[in-house]
């Protein structure tokens, strides 16, 4: 018998669907699916009934967007929701990639960068933490990358997407402070899934070691289990696909 639910936020992304498939597995545990395309017919939660998967398709992550998909989804269940996964962000696209020099960085990417990978992460957390705070438990994850880490940066590059990531981790601990005061059940991790095989490493996966190139399948297996073995303590953790802990 479901009696609580896992939301999904980028659920198209593979590792959104790797999710999605293996808690669609479990008997107590109802899905809500949010996504800007509409989800595969073909996915493996497909196989669950109405009552198990609730789809939300939104025309983008503008505020008024986000406020109707969870409009939409208080209006499907009354049951608490226990997990939340914000599975989108941006690294390169058709018309830029991570700048390699001063000379490469551009105002107009990294405003495209900034507000998928900092922006709409904090609207959804702004957004659902009314419908969150409740007696029940609620775990919040949101993907952030070790890159993000200032004290990790060795290398340099990659500006944008690492000034994002770093805003993003600035801006989760600052909820977290917030969060602690006035809802104590709800748990923020800022999660790190190592070098993915997705879309968004594939140009960067050439001198990736084998082993530590990731299956979406391996991401969400790990991520749900350090979710589960995570207690809540008011603050937010900031911990790379093994559970450990990252420097800030």
């Amino acid at each position: 018998m479901i009696n609580q639910l896992t939301l999904i936020i980028g659920a198209n992304s593979d590792i959104g669907k790797a999710i999605a498939s293996q808690v669609a597995s479990l008997a107590d545990t109802g899905l809500i699916l949010i996504s800007r395309q509409a989800i595969d017919e073909k996915d493996t939660v497909e196989e669950q009934n109405s009552l198990k998967v609730k789809k939300i398709t939104v025309k983008d992550y503008q505020p008024q967007s986000i406020d109707n998909a969870i409009a939409d989804l208080v209006a499907h269940s009354e049951l608490p929701i226990s997990q939340v996964f914000v599975c989108n962000g941006i690294l390169h696209s058709e018309t830029f990639q991570p700048e390699k020099r001063l000379e490469d960085f551009d105002a107009q990417a990294f405003q495209q960068v900034i507000s998928a990978n900092t922006l709409t992460p904090m609207l959804w957390v702004q957004k659902l933490t009314p419908i969150l705070t409740r007696k029940s438990p609620c775990k919040f994850i949101v993907f952030s990358a070790r890159v993000g880490s200032i004290n990790d940066n060795k290398l340099g590059g990659w500006y944008s997407y690492r000034a994002s990531k770093a805003a993003l981790n600035m801006m989760l601990k600052t909820a977290s402070i917030e969060l602690a005061r006035r809802a104590k059940n709800i748990k923020l991790i800022s999660f790190h899934p190592g070098t993915t095989d997705t879309p968004l490493s594939k140009p960067f996966q050439k001198n990736v070691p084998a082993d530590k190139l990731f299956t979406s399948e391996f991401v969400a297996k790990q991520l749900l289990t350090i979710v589960a073995d995570t207690p809540i303590d008011h603050t937010l953790s900031y911990l790379d696909w093994q559970g450990k802990s990252i420097n800030w």
